[in-house]
């Protein structure tokens, strides 16, 4: 018997026989075309781009309708990005200028897309790695064919093991088949999770060397609720899970109706709940969801997405687009967070040692000033069509002198336009991130800059107990339950309400259900997640008061543990939602 631990994503327990799935990546060897024959390779691109946009459209309906709308949302991303020229683009011009096949360009293109994204410290982007790769699959199939997977060869109900899992895959699989699955890659906010909760099977990612010498047919448990993997358990063992998964309670609550009840408390303060997005065609899987705007655009896929630096009329398109589709809703565009990437480090004279300590954020944008005013102008352009719904907010600002040096840029952007007689909206909000402990500290001093805060509790966390959030060798230190951490987020909440200014949270914690008591508990009173969250969140919004969020806040104020705020939080949110943890009385 030997006994696994992952990251639990999906709750439950299933006990079966091993699956284990091959990986159906494959590398494309770069061959090169005769001049006359470009158009033609073009035209193959076109074909292939045409048929991969139609087959998405039918995978995402029918998705919707055997899985459910969350599920069926992450194809409204791979919609989007080839239907972005920021995206196709590049891949054209590859073609064009190194007279490649359309199918290494493809291949090349998307490898350097995934890189990009896997580089990035940002959590959010790093669960992109796997859209990018099952893209790179669907457009390669309809060049050169598909590859034959043992995912077809699956006839019996079994426990899928994989290295990782593309969104494809996951959505492909007989629901009647599938008992569960386990993944050595991926994190929490990853689509295996959210395709396994569709499917209302368990889930485990990130456990290592799970495939690793395991044979087809060989006995397993898995454990969705704590993240355990148990290949070919004991008598023992085995008696005692099948005790448990007979013990858990199916629960299920009705999203639609869910999407339609205001978001208030108990006690009847309202809770303003916002989406998290990396593209604009993410806006209406926020509103589906039942969110109020956007609290967190991330704009940096518009670099990522190609070679070439994205021009002011590229980002005027994607701000635009969401402005539309938001229908006058809040928008908070957040600067480009660049920096500590393969992008850059690509093209600096000098690669940065350590560029998560380095020229990043705010602090690039400051050194490279005409990239900066590009975005900018964008934004202000893009303010115009809507009026009080764009707020621009800078990110990791770390000293009172970088804000007001980046309100000096914006300044300087706005006098251009004016002269060019350029609309804009003159009374835009201009906030900041709050994401390193200085910040968190002179929060107070940062408040008579601000016109509001957004605490990102991703950096937050990781500047604030100095463990890298990536690394899988000190992961189990990485705590938003940290004492300190919590006390940050106290301070910057209380130094916004002394200021008058709004306050919200756009990091992780706000779409872990067991973090919502204590921010809200903290004051803050607008969280902004992933759109995937914003239903649970709702539920459990809906199902307290202030009062006991506030009691919850003072009891965490007198823990020195991460380990034990974490387990009073979630002990907390189990009695209040039992639902949200699959309805389990108990645990062995």
């Amino acid at each position: 018997m030997e006994t696994l631990k992952g990251i639990a994503v999906s709750p439950g327990v299933a006990i079966g026989e091993v699956f284990v799935l091959d990986d159906q990546r494959r590398r494309i060897a770069r061959r090169t075309v005769a001049a006359g024959q470009v158009q033609g390779e073009l035209d193959r691109l076109d074909h292939a781009l045409k048929k991969s946009i139609e087959e998405l459209s039918a995978v995402r309906e029918r998705t919707n309708r055997e899985l459910g709308e969350e599920a069926g949302k992450i194809f409204a991303f791979h919609l989007g990005m080839l239907s972005d020229r920021t995206l196709t683009g590049p891949i054209r011009e590859l073609i064009n200028k190194e007279l490649v096949t359309a199918e290494y360009a493809v291949f090349a293109t998307f490898t350097s897309l995934a890189d990009r994204f896997s580089a990035l410290g940002d959590a959010a982007f790093k669960t992109k790695v796997d859209d990018v790769h099952d893209l790179s699959i669907r457009v390669l199939k309809h060049l050169i064919g598909a590859h034959t997977s043992r995912l077809a060869a699956l006839k019996h109900r079994a426990i899928v093991l994989a290295r990782d899992l593309t969104p494809s895959q996951a959505a492909a699989f007989n629901k009647s088949q599938v008992l569960a699955f386990v993944t050595e890659l991926g994190g929490r906010t990853g689509h295996t999770g959210i395709f396994a909760r569709a499917m209302q099977i368990p889930a485990v990612v990130g456990c290592p060397r799970v495939t690793a010498g395991v044979a087809d047919g060989t006995p397993i448990i898995v454990d969705g609720d704590t993240g355990t993997v148990i290949i070919d358990p004991d008598s023992e063992t085995l008696e005692r899970f099948t005790r448990k998964q007979e013990r858990a309670a199916l629960f299920s609550i009705s999203q639609a109706e869910l999407r339609q009840l205001p978001c208030v408390t108990l006690d009847g303060t309202p809770i303003d709940l916002q989406g998290n997005i990396e593209f604009p065609e993410e806006v209406p899987s926020v509103l589906g969801s039942g969110g109020n705007g956007i609290g967190l655009y991330r704009t940096e896929f518009l670099y990522l997405a190609g070679d070439e630096e994205p021009t002011e009329e590229v980002h005027y398109a994607a701000y635009a687009q969401c402005v539309e589709l938001l229908g006058g809703r809040s928008l908070t565009i957040r600067t480009v967070d660049l920096g500590a990437d393969k992008y850059t480090q690509d093209r600096a004279d000098n690669p940065e040692r350590n560029p998560m300590l380095g020229l990043r954020s705010i602090r690039y944008c400051l050194k490279n000033q005409a990239m900066f005013k590009r975005q900018l102008r964008a934004i202000l352009r893009a303010s115009a069509i809507a009026p009080g719904c764009i707020r621009i907010m800078f990110p990791l600002v770390s000293k009172v002198e970088e804000y007001r040096s980046a309100k000096f840029f914006l300044n300087d952007v706005m006098e251009d336009l004016q002269e060019e007689g350029v609309a804009f909206d003159r009374n835009v909000k201009v906030g900041m991130m709050v994401e390193v402990p200085t910040a968190a500290i002179l929060a107070d001093k940062f408040a008579s800059q601000a016109d509001f805060f957004s605490i990102g509790t991703n950096d937050l966390v990781q500047y604030t107990l100095a463990v890298d959030r990536t690394n899988e060798q000190v992961a189990d230190l990485y705590h938003p339950a940290n004492p300190a951490v919590i006390e940050l987020i106290r301070r910057t909440v209380k130094a916004a309400k002394e200021a008058r200014i709004p306050v919200s949270c756009c990091g992780e914690s706000a779409g872990e259900l067991e973090y919502t008591m204590l921010l809200l508990g903290l004051g803050l009173r607008t969280l902004s997640a992933s759109p995937t969250y914003l239903p649970a969140l709702k539920r459990l919004i809906r199902s307290v008061t202030i009062a006991q969020c506030e009691a919850v806040a003072e009891k965490v104020a007198d823990f020195d543990s991460d380990v034990a705020v974490s387990s009073y939080l979630r002990d907390v949110t189990r009695k209040i939602i039992p639902e949200a943890f699959d309805g389990r009385p108990g645990e062995d």
